[in-house]
């Protein structure tokens, strides 16, 4: 199993990464926000994460440690396999995901992709004691705002906008007017990106 790999970004879209390290060129799965973070650079540290099938070896890569742990709690719910908490982790943030885990927010979980009722409940019923102990440690994010956030931070991203100048123009915006609804939410940040 490897833990990392250090090289020089050959090439970064937002759902994969290939990364030249002594000679080699490693395709690995990223999520989008490794992409935000990574996007930009030449060079870069991810952690990894191999997951070996009879037909192909797979490697999915992290931007930091927290992420990969979320992955791995999150791929041993059964149900949830690599591409749905991949598109997780692209739909929400860690932190988001922890927050609704430990506020039971079946709405949250729901809004993303591939997750139904059932697996949303099932994904908090098998999470809630991991994820609750990082979250007290962590921020928890207000659950009336976050379905605005989300839908908003998502519909931009799916306009082509860098996730990470998305989220701190909603933050400001949301700080600005929090009684904002999804459409002025999208209407003004796409005014001020």
């Amino acid at each position: 199993m490897y833990e990392y790999i250090r090289g020089n970004i050959a090439d970064i879209s937002p759902a994969n990464i290939v990364i030249e390290a002594g000679g080699l060129g490693y395709f690995i799965n990223i999520s989008l926000n490794s992409y935000s973070q990574l996007s930009g650079k030449k060079d870069t540290k991810l952690f990894l994460h191999q997951i070996v099938r009879e037909d192909a070896h797979i490697l999915y890569g992290f931007a930091d440690l927290s992420e990969r742990e979320l992955f791995r709690n999150l791929i041993s719910v059964n149900g949830v396999g690599a591409s749905t908490a991949i598109m997780m982790l692209s739909s929400l943030t860690p932190d988001e995901i922890r927050s609704a885990v430990a506020t039971e927010n079946v709405a949250v979980l729901k809004a993303v992709k591939g997750i139904g009722a059932k697996t949303a409940q099932r994904i908090i019923i098998d999470l809630k004691d991991k994820l609750g102990k990082i979250a007290e440690s962590g921020q928890i994010f207000l659950a009336t705002d976050n379905t605005i956030r989300n839908e908003s931070l998502s519909a931009l991203v799916m306009l082509g906008f860098v996730k990470k100048d998305a989220e701190k123009v909603v933050s400001k915006i949301l700080q600005e007017q929090p009684d904002a609804t999804v459409e002025s939410v999208i209407k003004q940040a796409l005014k001020r990106l």
